[in-house]
């Protein structure tokens, strides 16, 4: 039996998923974002207090169609940008189209339909969510960031950092240096 599951963006969300389902008396095959596999069926009664307990941290049991095919394109978005050590193949459309066998037209009507944005701005929103991880937490450059997060440019990187944060990659930096700083002073 396999289990869609929404709002899976991290590996705490496995372990949650992981420990709700052992609760239920199940050892789960696999636990992945956004499903997990089991060896057998779970009765009705354990679907509910499973979905009860995962719906603590913020997640929730997909039932639909609509919603599992939505939570594979938004999985196989995270993986890409943030889940991937490898670089990120250069024409998502065509990569996303293979992963999930539709066309990308239909996931991009699809997407947007049901997040009310594109999966282009979604994409952008993640790069520079992961922008502002490497910014603050590793110690890269711009330009190492920019080519791991696969912007043709730092520019391109900075001028869609600026849009989405209302600052430059730069000072966003500096922001958390004078953050450090206050907090060392306390």
């Amino acid at each position: 039996m396999k289990l869609f599951i929404r709002n899976m963006a991290c590996n705490s969300c496995k372990i949650v998923v992981a420990e709700a389902l052992k609760k239920q008396g199940v050892e789960p095959v696999k636990v992945d974002l956004g499903e997990a596999e089991l060896p057998k069926n779970l009765k009705p009664e354990q679907l509910k207090a499973f979905n009860s307990d995962i719906k603590k941290a913020g997640l929730e049991l997909i039932e639909n169609k609509e919603g599992i095919l939505l939570e594979k394109i938004k999985k196989e978005i995270l993986d890409y940008v943030y889940h991937s050590d490898k670089k990120m193949p250069r024409n998502f459309s065509r990569y996303l189209s293979k992963q999930l066998n539709y066309s990308y037209a239909y996931l991009a009507n699809f997407f947007s339909s049901m997040q009310a944005s594109t999966i282009e701005q979604y994409i952008i929103s993640l790069k520079i969510e992961k922008a502002k991880e490497l910014l603050m937490f590793k110690e890269l450059t711009l330009t190492e960031i920019a080519d791991k997060l696969n912007y043709s440019s730092v520019s391109h990187l900075s001028s869609q950092f600026k849009k989405v944060t209302g600052l430059t990659p730069s000072h966003f930096k500096t922001l958390k240096a004078k953050r450090r700083i206050v907090l060392q002073e306390l």
